[in-house]
């Protein structure tokens, strides 16, 4: 059963613009998740997205558990590597680089991954996971030793993006990385939206709530943000007030 996705796929239909916060376990302990996560649900976030480019603490199944007890707002895992795996979410984003050209993370490692993977439960969603250059040296694009997409080349990103959807990817997941100077542009975001029909998810480098309003009107989806809110949580509530006020479609 496909739900969460489905539901993701009628929300793009609508127009239904949605907002998530993603949590690195590496970053929080019991404490510090409690409160984010009730500011969060405060807030009307949409969805919870759960990993890291590293993840070297062992917290992530308390991590997920915690955020399931403490709110009804579905939780997806944003795995950086195949460990990455906890049955106690709703579904993980099985990612591909399709950006970069390294073969461990295009299919290497979900072929080792892959029967830890079924054997969890998990509503699976193949995502293909799109690095844009931010700017700055980030860590996905260390650990995945794997050069990112140039910011003005729309043409690659759109090429890159229709060449995942017609491989089956069932979203499309444009990031700038963690610690990026700059979100990716609008121009790029519309261009790919205008020439995919799965859903687009769009990350990095947000720290305003304008970025992510235009982004948003632009043709993204989701908008995924982590780093801002480390730092000042108060920004989440104009964040998700600005996506969410984007008219829906009759």
């Amino acid at each position: 059963m496909q739900q969460l996705y489905s539901s993701l796929a009628e929300k793009k239909k609508k127009g239904n613009k949605q907002f998530a916060v993603l949590i690195d376990p590496d970053k929080v302990n019991a404490g510090s998740l409690k409160r984010l996560v009730e500011h969060a649900v405060d807030c009307g976030v949409d969805y919870f997205l759960v990993g890291g480019s590293l993840v070297v603490s062992n917290f992530m199944d308390s991590c997920v558990q915690i955020i399931k007890r403490e709110s009804n707002v579905p939780v997806l895992l944003f795995p950086g590597s195949p460990s990455q795996v906890c049955k106690y979410a709703d579904a993980l984003l099985y990612l591909s680089l399709i950006s970069g050209r390294n073969p461990e993370l295009l299919i290497g490692q979900h072929v080792v991954s892959a029967p830890a993977v079924r054997q969890s439960g998990l509503e699976i969603i193949p995502t293909g996971y799109m690095v844009i250059d931010g700017g700055a040296p980030t860590t996905v694009s260390y650990i995945s030793n794997a050069a990112p997409l140039p910011s003005d080349k729309n043409d690659i990103a759109v090429c890159t993006a229709m060449a995942g959807e017609m491989l089956g990817m069932k979203l499309i997941y444009m990031d700038a990385g963690s610690g990026a100077k700059r979100p990716i542009t609008e121009s790029m975001i519309a261009d790919v939206a205008k020439n995919i029909s799965i859903p687009l998810i769009i990350g990095g480098g947000i720290k305003e709530t304008e970025q992510a309003y235009l982004n948003c009107k632009s043709g993204a989806d989701m908008i995924v943000i982590g780093n801002a809110f480390e730092s000042d949580t108060s920004l989440m509530k104009e964040i998700a007030s600005a996506i969410h006020s984007i008219p829906v479609k009759a």
